[in-house]
């Protein structure tokens, strides 16, 4: 979330990533810049700090300066997959590691923030157009990242996926959930993962900011919260690469003084 998230980023993951031994690192970026979207030089710090692929949400189409690096099916990052015929960028790419192919979707809920009034397309059909369509692509894992205000949707979608995917990973509440585990049939899950960022906020900007508008209804403007203490969450899962299911999963929520 803004600069504080990115730049712990930097100096943390390559010590997480060292630490844990993982090898593919995925971050949802769509709050990178400023708090709105991911700019390109932005990107390009994400992925020089250790990330190898993005995800989207619904601020990922903000910063038009990134349309066409989501539009570049070698380009690590994507949109989300359910957006209107026509909308720019790919909702779907491959991560290539040394083990395989990682094939990473993104899917936004049916009513999601500043996007509740706009026409989506179903995520439970989209993902099952693109599982269809990808079913004899060989791959070690698909990965999956639902962008959602709806608890109900986020747990519902991990049982319709349950067995068909690796990992079934929720986030835009920026708060993390209790519910990491990996379902009986080999899919990780969790409702929300979190986010990177400041602490003491709300979803990452100054809580006083948004006391005066929820309070006083006050007309004002989104500052991201820089202060310490700082939040780093993220979510570590195996996978068994032969059959692309997961074999344990592990909340990671560091707090930095």
């Amino acid at each position: 979330m803004g600069s504080t998230g990115l730049n712990l980023i930097e100096s943390e993951l390559p010590k997480i990533k060292t630490d844990k031994q993982i090898d593919v690192v995925i971050a949802q970026a769509e709050n990178v810049s400023g708090g709105k979207g991911c700019i390109k030089e932005d990107f390009e710090r994400l992925k020089k700090a250790g990330v190898d692929f993005c995800t989207g949400g619904n601020w990922t189409l903000f910063q038009k300066s990134i349309h066409p690096v989501l539009e570049d099916p070698n380009e690590p990052i994507i949109r989300p997959a359910n957006y209107p015929s026509g909308t720019p960028g790919l909702g779907y790419k491959y991560a290539k590691t040394k083990y395989g192919k990682v094939l990473v979707i993104s899917l936004l809920g049916q009513i999601v923030g500043k996007d509740r009034k706009l026409s989506l397309d179903s995520p439970l059909k989209v993902i099952d157009e693109i599982l269809e369509q990808e079913q004899h692509v060989s791959r070690i894992a698909t990965i999956v990242n639902f962008h959602g205000d709806f608890s109900s949707e986020k747990v519902v979608i991990g049982h319709y996926l349950n067995g068909r995917v690796s990992a079934v990973i929720g986030d835009h509440w920026h708060v993390p959930t209790a519910d990491a585990r990996v379902l009986n049939k080999g899919t990780a899950h969790i409702s929300d993962v979190g986010m990177v960022g400041a602490l003491n906020a709300s979803l990452g900007v100054k809580a006083d900011i948004i006391i005066k508008r929820w309070r006083d209804n006050e007309i004002n403007t989104n500052e991201i919260e820089t202060s310490k203490p700082w939040q780093l969450n993220g979510l570590i899962f195996d996978v068994n690469p032969k059959i692309g299911r997961a074999l344990k999963i592990e909340p990671i929520n560091l707090t930095y003084e």
